[in-house]
């Protein structure tokens, strides 16, 4: 008897054990399925395990050591307000007179490397004269400011530490929208604040208003973000750095819901070109463009819209050269799928000049794939090229060849061999122009150009031969 019931019990805890058995697979184990239903819908059912739950206990504790507290200093210059009649009538300007005045702000950084490297944004040390930092720990260090690239907003500081704790780079292109993020700073002087969110988007950006050059793609997410997480990391639940917290959107000035982060995969390249030369080394493609909207799409018969429309490719740039032309689009760089203008900026900032990549496009409605070798920003003047041509406002000088001063009765010029943007296109300047003289002094090379006009205060005045033979003149401001 005694027997039988033991049997019964030994059956009953095997059959309990098979059953939780059973179910743990079928929640974890099972491959994701897809069920069919009337009228075309579909829904897709997706079995997660217990490590793809939100839990950011391990990637706060592995990061939140590594965010530190960047505390600027800054003199600006003010407009003092008179102060009584007095002072209007014993000599005080009605202006006011300048005054200097020292500004302290804040923000946050991440730090990239045990040795002390430090990431944080542009606009959060800009105008520094003095930057500390101050680690979890409450440590402090006087940082150095090693450079910065007001483009994609990012600088570069460091501090004279080893050992310290930092956060390793992710591959941001590898998130994906859902994804749990969070984001890590300094609000409001709250240290070492954690907020939680998902990617809400990829390849944002924003209007920029002050016409200056920017590279924007910036990873959206829902992640609470004030002002002070400036600089600060947006990490994965894995504790790896995924963007650095630049910007929101908000009618008040405080978070309303948007959040805005630079993508590690450009970051990382500014950092080290910083590190290992000094400056920004960034590689330009040479091509106006725009997205594909619905005219485009109807009239060159595409089934996507995805893709960006090539609307102009500047001259002897690296787009030019490789044969990219007006009404092609760009699809594919280097197999990364392009979707917006914001997605070629982002592709493309991960190269340096000499770097080669596929660009492929459609064409006639037909694929193309053609290779381009990247070149760079525009050299600082007296430059001089491996084709011996020297740089000057962003255009190319050579002395002009026997030939070409023989046909125009000439002993000596110096021909703009290529016209790019700068001071001499929007000067009016033609690409093949001699130049004669600049501020009434005859020149004979590129060198003696330059140096001509290192000398001038305001303004260069140019004389000499247009491509036909005329006469010509152009002039430009210096400063």
């Amino acid at each position: 008897m005694r027997r039988g019931i033991l049997f019964a019990l030994l059956s009953s805890v095997v059959a309990g054990l098979t059953a939780f058995a059973v179910v743990k697979y079928a929640m974890y184990d099972q491959a994701p399925t897809v069920v069919q239903v009337d009228e075309g819908a579909r829904y897709r059912t997706v079995n997660l395990s217990e490590d793809n739950w939100p839990d950011f206990t391990y990637a706060a504790e592995s990061a939140v050591d590594a965010v530190v507290y960047v505390r600027v200093k800054a003199t600006e210059t003010a407009q003092e307000v008179p102060g009584s009649i007095f002072d209007f009538f014993f000599g005080m300007p009605q202006q006011g007179t300048p005054r200097q005045r020292e500004r302290v702000g804040s923000g946050s950084g991440v730090i990239i490397r045990e040795d002390g490297y430090i990431v944080t944004n542009n606009h959060v040390i800009e105008g520094a004269t003095e930057i500390e930092v101050t680690l979890n720990n409450n440590e402090k260090y006087s940082a150095v400011l090693i450079g910065t690239d007001p483009a994609t907003d990012v600088a570069l500081l460091k501090v004279d530490a080893k050992g310290l704790p930092f956060i390793p780079f992710a591959d941001s292109d590898k998130l994906r929208l859902g994804e749990w993020v969070i984001a890590i700073g300094s609000p409001y002087d709250l240290r070492s604040t954690i907020t939680a969110g998902i990617v809400s988007a990829k390849g944002r950006s924003m209007p920029n208003y002050s016409g200056e050059f920017k590279i924007e793609s910036f990873i959206q997410t829902d992640a609470a973000v004030n002002p002070g997480n400036s600089g600060g990391a947006l990490v994965d639940k894995a504790g790896r750095l995924v963007g650095i917290n630049t910007a929101i959107i908000s009618q008040t000035g405080s978070y309303t819901g948007y959040s805005f982060a630079v993508p590690s995969n450009i970051v990382k390249k500014i950092v080290y070109d910083l590190i290992d030369f000094g400056s920004v080394k960034r590689a330009m493609l040479g091509i106006t463009m725009q997205a594909i909207d619905d005219k485009i799409a109807d009239e060159l018969k595409l089934s996507s819209r995805n893709g960006v429309y090539i609307v102009e490719v500047l001259k002897n740039s690296a787009a030019d050269k490789a044969g990219l032309a007006k009404g092609d689009v760009i699809v594919a760089v280097d197999s990364v799928k392009i979707t917006t203008p914001s997605s070629v900026q982002e592709v493309v900032s991960r190269f340096s000049p000499g770097d080669k990549a596929k660009v492929t496009v459609i064409r006639d409605g037909k694929e193309k794939t053609l290779e381009v070798v990247f070149k760079g920003t525009a050299q600082e003047n007296g430059t001089v090229a491996e084709d011996g041509s020297v740089a000057f406002y962003g255009s190319s000088l050579k002395e002009a060849d026997k030939e070409t001063l023989a046909k125009f009765g000439l002993k000596n010029g110096v021909q703009i061999t290529e016209l790019g943007a700068g001071k001499l296109k929007d000067a009016g300047a033609v690409e093949g122009f001699i130049i004669l003289y600049v501020n009434d002094q005859p020149v004979k090379s590129p060198q003696e150009v330059v140096d001509i006009v290192k000398k001038s205060k305001r303004s260069v005045f140019v004389e000499g031969i247009t491509p036909s033979g005329r006469t010509g003149y152009f002039g430009f401001g210096v400063n």
